[in-house]
């Protein structure tokens, strides 16, 4: 993956998606072969170093109890108000956080039971934007949202890979089709690769997905 690539995995459920997520971030390490990153080995990075270069949003998002600066920070003081709020108009919550009596000092209450999942989203997206990382994955980051909060949603998307190297793990057609270069797994194996034009002409996997993808929509 070059550097400001846009790249995707795809494929069932099972398929070995989300277990490369887990060892590119060394939640648990590999038992053979090796994953570089600027040309140095996983294993030789400091694994605080490693995690400050990368940053994951998941499909399920956790907010803390606190205030929405907080939840974006994540304990990271020297984060100013204006940073933290650049990081929320990049990823397009800038007016749902404004909607808000006291903005960014807005209580959140456990779980930010009092958002929708799609506001929950922006806040994760914000939050990714914030810590500025080498590289950006976001693993079914839309599985749960709503086909009305999706165009905010694929905004917001849009904004924050916008110049980053970054690894989408998405069901979504509409969060793929757009990236540089896709992946089809299946069982643990890359099956297909090539941009989203090229895989439709193979008539194979990828194609089956799109059709079905498009069938369920």
């Amino acid at each position: 993956i070059k550097p400001g690539e846009t790249i995707a995995f795809v494929g069932a459920t099972g398929s070995g998606k989300s277990t490369i997520i887990s060892l590119i971030t060394r939640l648990y390490d590999i038992q053979k072969g090796e994953i570089l990153i600027d040309g140095i080995e996983l294993k030789k990075y400091q694994l605080k170093e490693l995690r400050r270069k990368i940053a994951v949003v998941l499909q399920d998002v956790f907010l803390f109890t606190g205030d929405i600066g907080s939840n974006i920070r994540l304990n990271n003081e020297e984060l100013t108000d204006d940073q933290v709020y650049m990081a929320i108009k990049i990823a397009c919550a800038d007016n749902f956080v404004d909607s808000l009596p006291r903005g960014i000092k807005s209580e959140v209450k456990e779980r930010g039971c009092t958002f929708s999942s799609g506001q929950r989203q922006l806040l994760s997206f914000a939050r990714a934007v914030a810590l500025n990382p080498a590289v950006l994955i976001l693993d079914e980051a839309t599985a749960y949202i709503d086909t009305e909060t999706e165009e905010m949603i694929q905004r917001s998307m849009e904004n924050v890979i916008s110049g980053r190297t970054s690894i989408l793990i998405a069901h979504r057609l509409s969060t793929i089709r757009k990236a540089n270069r896709i992946y089809v797994i299946d069982k643990g194996r890359i099956m297909e690769e090539g941009d989203h034009e090229t895989l439709m002409s193979l008539n194979g996997l990828y194609k089956n997905f799109v059709e079905l993808s498009l069938k369920n929509s």
